[in-house]
């Protein structure tokens, strides 16, 4: 027998009582059964996105979520600010130049966050960018970007402020309503608990305003019909009913444990993780910018990176995620949002200094456990 661990950004764990709920027999979710679970949930999601706009709940992956903040807001022509510091600022460029946007690049070394000062410069000289579009937390190179600072650049002007907040929403705190985000996205797969297969986006009344101008074409991703659909307790189209069912556990979960100490929880995590890799001796990907939702670190120059993560996984039963593009085979990504306590973290730690040691890189056993176990026991 071996039991599995899953310490990768995406999917990650479900808690067990989110599984059994989904697991009881299917209900239709044109009922009044189905509904009253749709409104619970979407109140809920209010609060996990600090907001007082209606969340919508689309059955896509959180890409759709991306696709529909352009294809529902935006003009052709438009320009977009896109800061590309990674595999998902990436496609944010890639999504807007699919709809006809004008893209502005801001290109961010991978493992650094964006400078406020280069964002304000690039809407100083193109005084007539439409959206600025970032990710809270870029899950590729584990860095979290300015949200806070970059919202005080546009919440008082045309400028509209994009967020992919998949891998931050639920992991720290990010509030919309108070912040000035234009439009905030995540999925289901992440700090929420859940399988792929939900996505979740809310427009400020500044975004709903510009869609009445709105030129490109939308059939599926309507957020408009969406919207109306939302406040009659149901949706546009067949819902991932499954995935709501369960949604509804998992934010009864986060709102009983408080958002306060769900962040508690993330930072914790985090910090103790970080400080595990550095007891090795090892590089992190983000030394300066880290997101809370999961961690990087090189592995040594002698070790194959792709080699090891496969090992780990196949042999020792612990996901992780390796890197991308030009990182391949040189980092591993270690997962601490979402359904993560301490002892995971210890799991994780442990089987990266055994890998290392089979790869024969020389490990002091026991150093990152000793230093993750020093910083997580302080929540108890």
């Amino acid at each position: 027998m071996k039991k599995r661990y899953l310490i990768s950004p995406g999917p990650t764990p479900v808690p067990e009582e989110v599984l059994l709920e989904m697991a009881k027999p299917m209900i239709h979710h044109r009922t009044s059964q189905f509904s009253a679970i749709f409104a619970e949930c979407a109140e809920g999601l209010k609060k996990i996105f600090c907001t007082d706009q209606p969340v919508l709940m689309l059955a896509s992956s959180g890409s759709g979520a991306m696709e529909s903040a352009v294809t529902n807001v935006f003009r052709k022509g438009d320009k977009a600010l896109v800061v590309n510091g990674g595999k998902f600022g990436e496609r944010w460029g890639k999504i807007c130049e699919a709809f006809g946007l004008e893209v502005v690049w801001i290109n961010v070394e991978w493992g650094q966050a964006v400078s406020v000062d280069a964002v304000a410069e690039a809407l100083k000289n193109n005084p007539d960018i439409a959206g600025v579009f970032v990710q809270g937390s870029e899950t590729s190179t584990t860095v979290a970007h300015p949200i806070q600072q970059i919202s005080e650049l546009t919440k008082n002007t045309d400028t509209l402020l994009v967020v992919d907040g998949i891998t931050a929403v639920g992991v720290y705190p990010m509030p919309m309503d108070e912040w000035g985000i234009d439009i905030m996205i995540t999925g289901s797969q992440k700090a929420l608990m859940l399988p792929p297969g939900l996505a979740f986006i809310s427009l400020s009344e500044k975004a709903w305003k510009r869609s009445e101008s709105c030129d490109i074409p939308h059939f599926y991703f309507d957020l408009k019909k969406e919207r109306k659909n939302l406040a009659a307790d149901t949706s546009a189209y067949t819902p991932a009913a499954s995935l709501i069912i369960g949604l509804r556990v998992v934010l009864k979960m986060m709102l009983d444990e408080g958002l306060e100490n769900v962040y508690k929880r993330h930072d914790t995590l985090a910090r103790a993780t970080r400080a595990g890799v550095e007891a090795l001796g090892l590089k992190l990907l983000a030394p300066e910018s880290p997101a809370n939702s999961a961690t990087g670190l090189f592995v040594p120059e002698t070790v194959d990176g792709g080699k090891l993560v496969k090992d780990l996984r196949e042999n020792y039963g612990v996901t992780f995620a390796g890197g991308q593009d030009h990182l391949k085979g040189k980092i591993i990504r270690i997962a601490h949002l979402g359904y993560f306590d301490s002892f995971d973290m210890v799991v994780a730690m442990a089987s990266i200094e055994m890998g290392l040691l089979k790869f024969g890189h020389d490990v002091q056993m026991g150093a990152g456990v000793a230093a993750v176990e020093k910083i997580v026991n302080e929540r108890y």
